[in-house]
C-alpha cells in the first residue's frame, strides 16, 4: 500500500514516516516545512527507496492535486496542522488558513482521486483526519472525554482543528469520501519541537535557564507517547470503520508542575554532576495563558476494543526514554536554533489578531 502523509517532517509526521519505512510501507511525505518541519526528523526514511518527500503547503489546491496525482495514494494520514495554542492567540489567521482551508483542500482533492479509483482501490481507499483532544474544551477534576463529547474549542488553535473536524465529516456524509477521524491527548517523545512543554523543560534545565510553568502549575494533561499513537493511527487507517472517530490516550494524566519535577529528576540522575543539579530549583511560576484548559483526559474504550490497540509505553520510562534522547542529541535542536527558532521566547500574551 502507499501512504500519503501530510506534515510527515513534524514530530508526529515524522514518527509516522519512520515506523512505515521500517514496515516496509511505500511512503509519499507531503510538508511545506515551516518553522515545525524538518528533513533531519526523517532521518533514515530519506534514504529509503521506499520514500518520496514532496515540499508542498495544502493550502495550495493545485499542487496538492498533483501531488495525488503523481503519487496515487491508497491510505492518507493528514497530520499537516499548525498546532501550539500560543502561537494560535498571537496569529490566529496562520491556523485558519492551515488547519481549515488546508484540510478542505486535501479533502477535496481526495474526493477527486477517490472517485476515479475502480474495485478494490476503491474499496480500500482511506482518508483518516489525525485532530487532537482540545476541540473538546475543558474537563473539571472528573470525567473523560468520549467520542460523543459536544466541541468546546477554546483556544484559536483548537477551534481551528474543530472546524476541520466538521468538513471532514461532512465530505464522508455528502459525498461519501471513506473518512475516519481521531483525537489523541497530548504526545511527547523524541524530534518533538522545542516549543511544547517537555523539551522546554528539558532544555531549560540542561542549560540552567529558569524552567517556566504556566499559573499553578495544576493543569492537567494525558501523557501519549508518540510511537504508541503513531502505532493506533496505522491501526485506525487500515482497521477502522469509514465515518468512525476514535479517541486515542494513554490513562496517564500528570499535572504540569509533577511533570517539570519528573523531568528535573531525570536529569539529575542522567546529568549528575550538571552545575545546574538539583534542576528543580530551576523551576518558576510564570504568568498564565489566556484560556488555558484546566484537565484533559480521554476515554480510548472504542479504539482498544474494536482495533485491538492498547499503548505500550509507560509514562516514567517513557520520560526516560525522552530526556536521554534531547541529552544525547542536541546536533537536531541546536540546529533548529541555529535556523532562528527562538525556543525560549513567551507567546500568546499579545492576544492581537
Amino acid at each position: 500500500m502507499r501512504f500519503l502523509v501530510t506534515g510527515g517532517a513534524g514530530f508526529i509526521g515524522s514518527a509516522l514516516v519512520r515506523d512505515l519505512i521500517a514496515n516496509g510501507e511505500e511512503v509519499v511525505t507531503l510538508d511545506s516545512l515551516t518553522y515545525a518541519g524538518h528533513v533531519e526528523s526523517l532521518v533514515d526514511a530519506l534514504q529509503s527507496s521506499k520514500h518520496c518527500f514532496e515540499r508542498a503547503d495544502i493550502r495550495d489546491r493545485a499542487t496538492v492535486e498533483e501531488v495525488f496525482q503523481r503519487h496515487q495514494p491508497d491510505i492518507v494520514l493528514h497530520l499537516a496542522a499548525e498546532s501550539h495554542v500560543d502561537r494560535s492567540i498571537d496569529s490566529p489567521m496562520d491556523f485558519v488558513t492551515t488547519n481549515v482551508v488546508g484540510t478542505v483542500n486535501m479533502l477535496d482533492a481526495a474526493t477527486h482521486h477517490w472517485r476515479g479509483l475502480s474495485g478494490a482501490k476503491k474499496a480500500a481507499f482511506r482518508f483518516l483526519h489525525v485532530s487532537t483532544d482540545e476541540v473538546y474544551g475543558s474537563l473539571g477534576p472528573t470525567g473523560v472525554f468520549t467520542e460523543d463529547t459536544p466541541y468546546q474549542p477554546n483556544s484559536p488553535y483548537s477551534a481551528s482543528k474543530a472546524s476541520s473536524d466538521h468538513f471532514a465529516r461532512a465530505w464522508n456524509r455528502t459525498f461519501g469520501l471513506p473518512v475516519l477521524i481521531s483525537h489523541c491527548s497530548n504526545n511527547y517523545g523524541p524530534f518533538q519541537m522545542p516549543e511544547k512543554l517537555i523539551p522546554v523543560i528539558v532544555l531549560a534545565a540542561m542549560e540552567g535557564r529558569p524552567i517556566p510553568i504556566y499559573g499553578t502549575g495544576t493543569n492537567v494533561r494525558d501523557w501519549l507517547f508518540v510511537d504508541d499513537h503513531v502505532s493506533a493511527l496505522i491501526a485506525i487507517a487500515t482497521k477502522g470503520q469509514p465515518g468512525g472517530i476514535y479517541n486515542v490516550g494513554a490513562d496517564q494524566e500528570i499535572t504540569n508542575i509533577d511533570m517539570a519535577r519528573r523531568i528535573c529528576a531525570w536529569m539529575d540522575r542522567l546529568l549528575p554532576d550538571s552545575p545546574h543539579a538539583p534542576h528543580a530549583n530551576l523551576i518558576e511560576f510564570v504568568a498564565d495563558r489566556p484560556g488555558h484548559d484546566l484537565r484533559y483526559a480521554i476515554d480510548s474504550t472504542r479504539v482498544r476494543n474494536e482495533l485491538g490497540w492498547a499503548p505500550r509505553q509507560g509514562l516514567e520510562e517513557g520520560l526516560g526514554r525522552t530526556v536521554r534522547w534531547y541529552v544525547e542529541n542536541d546536533w537536531w535542536w541546536r540546529g533548529i536554533r541555529d535556523g532562528g527558532f527562538e525556543d525560549s521566547a513567551r507567546q500568546g500574551l499579545s492576544g492581537g489578531v
